[in-house]
């Protein structure tokens, strides 16, 4: 499976060329354990923000870590290879701490996106992001959806 999965030293020489050539570069993270219709529909928007959409995706050990030992449903690996099969997402870079802030603080994104869910205050790299003359970006979310309630669907379906 060929994706666009990168380490951040990758990642690094691809942003110096972007930044010199003028591209804004757009970051957001995420768990993205079972892709839906509403993680689509964000980064989409999130790739709206500018020319190139990095995204920060939760290793196996950081999603375990957040979301308890059960979790991830589906592995890294595949979950980077379908977030880059998405025509918005660009890059990919899997972190394995609870958030992305040494990532954000390597790559210095032009325009940091979380979901309207976060309160701006709280959104880790925001000083980072402002202080280096990028812009905090929030996107409200169009569907209810989320990996939790598909789980607990699935779940309720096959225990009746």
């Amino acid at each position: 499976m060929e994706n666009s999965l990168h380490n951040l030293d990758q990642l690094l020489i691809i942003r110096n060329t972007l930044k010199q050539n003028g591209k804004k570069v757009v970051f957001t993270n995420g768990c993205f354990d079972i892709i839906h219709a509403g993680h689509v529909d964000y980064l989409s928007k999130a790739k709206e923000c500018g020319d190139i959409l990095i995204v920060g995706l939760n290793s196996n050990i950081s999603v375990r870590e957040i979301k308890g030992k059960k979790r991830p449903i589906v592995n890294e690996n595949e979950r980077a290879f379908i977030l880059s099969q998405l025509k918005s997402v660009d890059y990919v870079v899997l972190f394995d701490e609870p958030t992305p802030q040494k990532l954000i603080e390597k790559l210095i994104p032009d325009v940091l996106v979380k979901g309207a869910d976060w309160d701006i205050n709280n959104i880790v790299g925001r000083e980072i992001v402002e202080n280096n003359g990028g812009e905090i970006i929030t996107i409200k979310f169009v569907t209810s959806q989320s990996t939790t309630n598909i789980i607990k669907k699935v779940l309720d379906t096959y225990n009746e």
